[in-house]
């Protein structure tokens, strides 16, 4: 099992670099709802959904806790306007799920908008929001976070779970990218972001613990670190992590100095704002990875004594 020291040191480097270039969490209020007013909206959903994470496990130093807070404060403040942009965003485009996935993790951290709820409680009940074509893992998603926001979901989860990849367990060598990436979201919506490794069905958990090990090597040895990060995390929702040595050992020295985690191989070149857009997710990903495997290897330790 990975030193535990490591394994937080990784999170540690990844806040201080998410704080340093906050201001890369920005909307483009310009932009063409027809080219993707929302997209940008994603970050900042992201980076509440991690903080909660790193509230909720209780792991984090108290300068890792203060920097979470304060982030979250910043983007709630300052880049959503107190919400007000939620609402922009879900007036621009009515029928999207962006602005109720965007909003659900600040206001179970205790912020809060009237309109943004008033909306998600009125599209929940449109004919066109269960009717919304995306994919399978991210209606598994939705569905989960209507549960969470406390409306019923529609599909039921079971229902959603069954048209995922993950749900059929197939065969492990087709997995490539874009299939890996439906496998660690079914994994965080299942486990509601490894909160409830109960939630993993039994047979899922254990495909799981056969191959991910193998997949974790595949992108280790292609230095793919953002799905690697991602895939760490799938690891720390298993009932019985393994806290895979040789891979944190890579993953940690794959961290720049300043925290931040290269996407893929090594950093890319520009200016900071496009550097930020490239590499903010694996950042990100290195935190969650690191705050859910130390709260996991700090559990397996206990259990051991």
């Amino acid at each position: 099992m990975t030193d535990t020291r490591l394994i937080h040191t990784v999170g540690v480097g990844a806040l201080e670099w998410l704080w340093a270039h906050r201001d890369g969490f920005r909307l483009e209020p310009d932009a063409d709802p027809e080219v993707g007013f929302l997209e940008r909206f994603k970050p900042v959903g992201e980076l509440a959904l991690v903080c909660k994470v790193l509230f909720r496990e209780g792991v984090a130093g108290s300068r890792q806790a203060e920097l979470a807070r304060r982030l979250l404060d910043h983007v709630w403040r300052d880049t959503l306007d107190g919400g007000t942009m939620l609402v922009r965003g879900q007036r621009t485009e009515p029928a999207s799920p962006i602005p109720f996935e965007v909003y659900l993790p600040f206001r179970e951290l205790g912020y809060s908008q009237p309109e943004v709820e008033r909306a998600a409680a009125l599209n929940h009940r449109l004919d066109s929001w269960a009717a919304l074509e995306t994919t399978p893992t991210r209606r598994l998603g939705l569905s989960a976070f209507e549960r969470r926001f406390g409306l019923t979901p529609r599909p039921p989860e079971p229902e959603a779970l069954r048209a995922t990849w993950l749900a059929r367990t197939p065969e492990p060598w087709t997995v490539e990218g874009h299939i890996a990436y439906d496998i660690t979201h079914c994994v965080f919506h299942l486990t509601d972001w490894g909160e409830n490794p109960g939630g993993l069905p039994g047979d899922i958990a254990g495909y799981l613990a056969t191959w991910l090990p193998v997949w974790i090597d595949d992108w280790l040895d292609l230095r793919r670190w953002d799905l690697l990060g991602e895939l760490l995390v799938v690891d720390a929702c298993l009932p019985r992590p393994t806290l895979d040595e040789p891979a944190w050992t890579a993953f940690a020295a794959a961290q720049q100095p300043d925290g931040a985690m290269p996407a893929v191989r090594a950093m890319p070149e520009g200016d900071e704002e496009a550097v930020f857009d490239v590499v903010y997710h694996s950042t990100l990903v290195a935190a969650f990875a690191s705050v859910l495997a130390t709260s996991r290897a700090l559990t397996e330790l206990a259990r051991a004594s």
